[in-house]
């Protein structure tokens, strides 16, 4: 399982940058354009059941958390980096993370690394938008990535909100249908500003 959703974090402008980063920058641009076209919604419900139980993750030597107060951007910024994202300020990731309204993630008992991570953000009440969806490539294919958004629905659910959206590449839609997750509900379309259409203005 690759990076699910777009991420919010822009890539960081540097005349010294590689060709390794102009590379991410070209996949960042596709995921967005891409992003445009498929929407994803989820209407609220009761209850959202969870494939791997807390105490299953724990016997697999994994720690469940609900918060990032004890999150090291640094390393969160490493999984980005393995999943092809760009790099990006520590401080910003702080920053997005202290505006984030709910976040789930995973760690490596051993290592103390995380593993998987998903947060949301949005106005508290009624929309929730969910970003960030990302299982490092050492831990793919364990249902991290459900085990996360599992969790970051029901902590929104409970909260009272009743829409929550993502964007997602085609090739990954279908990961999330079984998580209640439609493309295009009655006919709605995702659309995102274009800095470079304003600039034609």
């Amino acid at each position: 399982m690759h990076a699910h959703s777009t991420s919010i974090f822009p890539a960081p402008s540097s005349s010294s940058s590689s060709s390794s980063s102009s590379s991410h920058g070209r996949r960042r641009r596709q995921r967005q354009q891409l992003s445009a076209v498929v929407k994803c919604s989820a209407s609220s419900s009761s209850s959202v059941p969870f494939s791997i139980s807390d105490s299953d993750l724990t016997s697999r030597g994994f720690n469940l958390h609900r918060t990032a107060s004890n999150l090291d951007p640094d390393a969160l910024n490493a999984v980005f980096s393995r999943v092809g994202f760009p790099r990006r300020e520590p401080a910003r990731i702080r920053l997005a993370l202290e505006h984030t309204q709910a976040v789930v993630w995973v760690e490596d008992g051993r290592s103390g690394a995380p593993v998987a991570f998903a947060r949301a953000t949005g106005d508290g009440v009624f929309n929730a938008v969910v970003w960030d969806v990302v299982v490092d490539p050492s831990f793919q294919g364990m249902g991290l990535g459900k085990a996360v958004v599992e969790r970051l629905l029901s902590d929104l659910l409970a909260t009272g909100v009743t829409n929550i959206g993502l964007y997602s590449e085609p090739r990954v839609v279908g990961f999330y249908r079984p998580l209640g997750f439609a493309t295009d509900p009655d006919g709605i379309k995702a659309m995102v500003f274009s800095r470079k259409k304003n600039k034609k203005r």
